[in-house]
């Protein structure tokens, strides 16, 4: 994208934590290049108004030369309107004790609201990226109320679990984590996501021939699932600077494109025509990508053992996606009373 036009970055959940962390790494040109300049657009509900001033004078405190303008409010059609690229962090943060089916309902809200207004004022070529939680969920209500923007222009981030899948075997195999290659994240950005091993591979062997079987099972794949949770019960908040870089990450894959005989996980709309997983979901995949666009990698030879854990995660999505309907519905009836 380096010496094109100006481009519009909207971000929402602009006072936040994460959005904070990600700002240096989007100013300095680590995302979208060196040399493209961006319109950034602030979104942040009115709560959030000195907070969000605050934001708006440090950026311009930081000159940084990439930034061609800085606007900020709390209207999503005015701030959606012309945008290339949406990141999406807006929404209710989890916080110690909240289970995901209070996430799902007041976040389920907010996404509907901002999935219509994208329908209205968004141009077609827009590309998102939603990291807000519940995420996959989050990200199917906002294609499901934004028909006029392809579906594969939505992705949503798995690649923080991707990256403490990584993390990990590197660990444990004493490696740099540059040879670690083609980790998967299956399903759902919750405790049931499955890291997968099986395709992977470590200074250019098998990783299925350097780890053991007890291992696999009753550390690494826990300790991936629960890594979230760790963090926050620890820090009394949940994951920022490892999630900007994963938004990073995800960003750059999906832009720049993945290595060639390589592939990383994003959570994509699902069609049915991959691993026998549904049409209608959002589902964390291996892909490889290309010029902004993304393939789903779909010859892959899946395990009992990796079926069962990917079913597992699918169901646990399909539990969310009807309580997303039903509370659509009660919206609904409220709006009617």
């Amino acid at each position: 994208m380096e010496n094109k036009a100006v481009i519009n970055v909207c971000i929402t959940g602009a006072a936040g934590n994460i959005a904070y962390a990600l700002y240096s790494i989007l100013c300095t040109g680590q995302i979208f290049g060196a040399n493209q300049k961006m319109n950034l657009k602030l979104l942040d509900i009115e709560s959030q108004t000195k907070g969000l001033q605050g934001v708006a004078l440090e950026l311009e405190d930081c000159a940084y030369a990439l930034v061609n303008s800085i606007e900020y409010g709390f209207d999503p059609e005015a701030l959606f309107k012309d945008m290339d690229v949406g990141i999406f962090l807006g929404g209710q943060s989890r916080r110690p004790g909240m289970e995901r089916v209070d996430l799902l309902q007041v976040n389920n809200r907010i996404f509907k609201i901002q999935g219509k207004a994208l329908n209205k004022v968004a141009k077609p070529s827009t590309k998102i990226l939603v990291i807000a939680n519940p995420v996959n969920t989050n990200c199917l209500t906002l294609i499901q109320n934004c028909p006029n923007i392809p579906k594969e222009n939505f992705t949503c981030l798995t690649r923080l679990d991707h990256n403490r899948a990584i993390a990990q075997l590197a660990i444990k195999a004493k490696v740099p984590v540059t040879e670690v290659k083609n980790v998967i994240l299956w399903g759902n950005h919750s405790l049931t996501m499955y890291p997968d091993h099986n395709h992977a591979n470590i200074e250019g062997q098998p990783a299925v021939d350097i780890y053991e079987e007890e291992w696999i099972k009753n550390t690494f794949i826990p300790k991936v699932q629960k890594r979230g949770g760790e963090v926050l019960n620890l820090r009394q908040n949940s994951s920022v600077m490892s999630a900007a870089i994963a938004i990073r990450d995800h960003l750059v894959n999906w832009i720049y494109g993945t290595p060639e005989g390589q592939f990383v996980s994003m959570g994509v709309y699902t069609d049915g025509s991959f691993y026998d997983i549904p049409a209608d979901f959002v589902f964390s995949v291996p892909v490889k990508c290309k010029d902004f666009k993304y393939e789903v990698v779909k010859d892959l030879t899946i395990s009992q053992f990796s079926r069962q854990k990917i079913n597992i995660s699918l169901r646990e999505l399909q539990d969310e996606k009807e309580e997303a309907n039903c509370y659509d519905d009660e919206v609904e009836d409220e709006s009617e009373e």
